[in-house]
């Protein structure tokens, strides 16, 4: 057996099915003989010793709840060599064979420090903004998206009643996923991504005068956040157009909720892949999903993958939104 006590965090921003990962954790891990430690506030909770060990009641109802019950946070001490010395320390005194953490890159790269001074960690890819380059899905995805789609049907149906243009931004500060699916989903008429330039006339306001000839009065463009500058792309659709158009900004909203049935599905598959690699003495390595397919990357190599946008769909969506 590789790891008789193993522990699991939850570092960057939050997603929903996050609890879902540590419940299979917990499960697997018990259910293999080993102990499970829970590690409160992310790589900060570790160098500062808030650990605790965990049950099967530990993890009872906690499935269908958004957020994480082990919390996160953002540790700027980790990033030092000194911080990395002093979660290691840590996990040797209590005795911690190998750590599962579920986040992002930059979660990915603590994994890595830990593993490179002698902690086995396994990555698990969870964030909102499937910015995860290696994995083509990460744990909390669908759900933003299902938020995203039913915020903006709530505000197409305003949008209707006044004939106006509805701007809203929506999560993904470097990927636009979550504004490209959701975009076709809802049937925007124009969807700015930052992975793709757009030219204003012809993107934006050339769209919104040809749907108006054709009878269209409403209008909804979906922004990812990365693009900034959403109050002026707004105030310009009005003046060129003469449309009374609105900033509706989703924000954190789309971080909560209760998961879907495909997060719960993929987080539980994963926190079992996480501890059958630990109890096999793996380690360095981060999961991801390839072609629907669990599959595991060298934590240096998934960090070096470069994320593809799917820019064949984003043309389709082009043909479809008018």
């Amino acid at each position: 057996m590789g790891s008789k006590t193993i522990s699991v965090l939850t570092s960057g921003g939050d997603a929903p099915g996050m609890n879902a990962a540590i419940r299979s954790i917990v499960r697997a891990g018990i259910g293999q003989g080993m102990r499970v430690l829970g590690i409160r506030r992310g790589y900060n909770g570790l160098i500062n010793g808030d650990v605790f060990e965990m049950n099967l009641r530990s993890v009872s109802d906690i499935i269908h709840r958004g957020g994480t019950i082990l919390y996160t946070a953002r540790s700027p001490e980790f990033r030092t060599e000194q911080g990395v010395a002093k979660a290691v320390e840590v996990c040797k005194d209590i005795g911690i064979d190998g750590v599962i953490v579920i986040g992002g890159d930059g979660s990915f790269r603590g994994a890595r420090a830990l593993s490179n001074a002698g902690i086995p960690c396994i990555g698990i890819p969870g964030t909102i903004d499937n910015d995860i380059s290696c994995s083509e899905y990460t744990i909390g995805f669908d759900t933003a998206m299902n938020t995203a789609m039913e915020m903006i049907d709530r505000i197409r149906d305003t949008a209707q009643s006044h004939d106006r243009c509805s701007v809203v931004e929506v999560m993904g500060r470097r990927c636009g996923d979550i504004a490209l699916h959701t975009g076709i989903a809802v049937g925007a008429t124009a969807i700015l991504v930052p992975e793709v330039k757009y030219d204003f006339d012809k993107d934006i306001i050339e769209r919104i005068r040809f749907t108006q000839k054709i009878g269209k009065k409403h209008f909804i463009i979906i922004a990812a956040e990365g693009l900034g500058k959403i109050n002026e792309i707004t105030a310009e659709i009005q003046k060129r157009t003469g449309i009374e158009s609105r900033t509706t900004i989703l924000g954190h909203v789309q971080r909560g909720g209760s998961p879907t049935l495909r997060d719960r599905v993929v987080a539980s598959e994963m926190g079992c892949r996480a501890v059958n690699m630990l109890y096999n003495g793996q380690g360095n390595k981060v999961i991801a999903v390839k072609n629907d397919k669990l599959i595991d990357y060298d934590i240096s190599e998934a960090l070096s993958f470069k994320k593809k946008f799917d820019i064949n769909l984003y043309n389709e969506a082009l043909k479809i939104s008018i």
